[in-house]
């Protein structure tokens, strides 16, 4: 029998030693899962092209994994060349003859249809989300799914006022958006790119990461029950190959990509010299910083909620902390206190905190980052939470002691890892903060409004929370600069990439 919390003994590891801790008391939750029984998954899924699905080409599928159970849900299609070509030839058919050619209140009907399917299948598209890539369902069904179905709300709204977002210009559709999203959102990420793109009279090719392809698929599902026309949105699955054929495909006008730095330095290479517009949301490594005249238990609660509640599992995760010193023993104490609370387990159970790693190469991703931390010196503690026996997991870790020339500090992990530093004076944070290849995201907590508006005009970060972390909303802009990328998603930013202005 597994030792219950209670009769685990905490561990403190510093510098690779393990030492004994005083235990903090925690509850003992009995399990909570949410119901499976209500959710229906194929065995197999083909290529949602022309609104259906279709075999591939090449015939040849792969699995897709549960990171928590590492049992296998479902084979998904593999897209080659012909079905590449297939889909954007549809999308193409589509967009000439329906699609651009219709008016802009009939699109907005339609793009508000998928909203409301989305959510009467919210609690089918959750469990779904929480399965096959392994966050908490808190997480899944109280965010990802009412986000996702609120951008499709949002930009059915704008689908008949164009002229409004672009006062005294002409915008007009730039027709084929081929659109390649990450595993760490699958429908919300699917849905801040196709909404868009269908409400400024686009059509699209989505694919979806290989490893969370299944919301991608029950959303294709919604979008043929919605009676769209043939072609206005086809989804594609495969890996790294069939997004890059994608990328090439003549006839798209259009690529908006969100995933690694390394893939969209690639993606930027192979359409250079053509008229292909490109968006780009890459990684981060964004900063949280605290000062002393901050609401210290609150900032504590944000620090969790940016980096551990979503597995560090977002592009925009609070991964670096700068604490004001006089306040630093003080924030390492509540913090740690507050880590031994962290319930890690099934993401199914309501009770779950931190769920699955997304992948098994992802998990020894963050495995090879956590030794390279101790290499250099840092000092890591890892919470006390029991890790199950089986599936992807990894502790929420913090490492203390570190500095800019940390690998740790200046690469992204994409894992529950914080990285934690003192500052002095407003400046010295700011050079810090900014003092890395990316530029996504970051937070401020202070009590004085105007420390927060000189920071936010003077640090090199697209978003800047203030008091709050990772609050997202579809009116709201998002994206980045430097190697975090260019243009932005959401809000009425979101529509200028996918219109051309006369």
């Amino acid at each position: 029998m597994p030792k219950t919390i209670s009769e685990k003994k905490s561990e403190i590891k510093t510098n690779g030693e393990i030492h004994p801790a005083s235990h903090a008391s925690k509850w003992n939750y009995a399990p909570s899962p949410e119901s499976t029984d209500h959710i229906h998954l194929e065995k197999q899924y083909g290529l949602f092209i022309n609104n259906q699905f279709v075999k591939p080409h090449s015939n040849k599928y792969f699995d897709t994994i549960n990171p928590a159970t590492e049992e296998k849900i479902a084979d998904i299609a593999e897209a080659d060349e012909t079905d590449v070509d297939n889909a954007v030839k549809s999308a193409k058919n589509a967009y000439e003859k329906y699609w651009k050619k219709l008016s802009s209140k009939e699109r907005g009907k339609y793009i508000y249809r998928i909203a409301r399917m989305i959510q009467e299948r919210s609690r089918e598209l959750a469990v779904i989300e929480s399965m096959d890539g392994g966050k908490p369902i808190r997480e899944s069904r109280d965010i990802d799914v009412p986000l996702a179905a609120n951008h499709f709300f949002y930009y059915a709204g704008w689908a008949d006022k164009l002229e409004y977002a672009f006062p005294n210009r002409k915008p007009e559709p730039i027709g084929v958006a081929g659109q390649i999203i990450p595993w760490n959102f699958p429908l919300l990420m699917a849905a801040w790119k196709i909404a868009p793109a269908l409400a400024c009279g686009n059509t699209v090719v989505l694919k979806p990461a290989e490893t969370t392809s299944l919301t991608a698929l029950k959303l294709a599902e919604i979008i043929r029950d919605c009676d769209l026309p043939p072609g206005v949105v086809n989804i594609i699955t495969g890996a790294g190959k069939t997004g890059a054929v994608l990328v090439q495909h003549p006839l798209v006008n259009k690529i908006a990509f969100t995933g690694s730095t390394e893939v969209g330095k690639i993606i930027q290479k192979a359409i250079a010299g053509t008229n292909k517009k490109l968006t780009l949301e890459l990684g981060g490594k964004s900063a949280n910083i605290i000062f002393d005249d901050a609401p210290i238990n609150e900032a504590v609660e944000g620090i969790i909620n940016g980096i551990f509640f979503n597995q560090g599992h977002v592009c925009c995760a609070g991964s670096r902390l700068f604490v004001q010193e006089s306040v630093y023993d003080e924030v390492i104490r509540k913090l740690k206190h507050r880590m031994k609370s962290l319930i890690v387990g099934n993401p199914l159970d309501k009770n779950t905190d931190i769920g699955a790693i997304n992948s098994k190469s992802q998990l020894e991703k963050i495995h090879y980052y956590l030794d390279i931390g101790v290499k250099e010196g840092a000092t890591i503690y890892q919470s006390t939470s029991i890790l199950p026996t089986k599936g992807y997991f990894c502790a929420p870790t913090l490492f203390l002691e570190t500095s800019q020339s940390h690998r740790i500090v200046q690469e992204e992990i994409f894992g529950p890892v914080l990285t934690i530093q003192t500052f002095r004076t407003v400046e010295e944070v700011i050079e810090k903060a900014n003092n890395t290849p990316y530029g996504l995201a970051a937070g401020v907590w202070t009590d004085k409004g105007s420390k927060i508006f000189n920071l936010t005009s003077k640090m090199r970060a697209g978003v800047v929370w203030a008091n709050t972390y990772n609050k997202f909303d579809p009116t709201s802009p998002f994206g980045g600069y430097k190697e975090s990328g260019f243009g932005r998603e959401g809000g009425l930013h979101g529509l200028l990439p996918y219109v051309n202005l006369r």
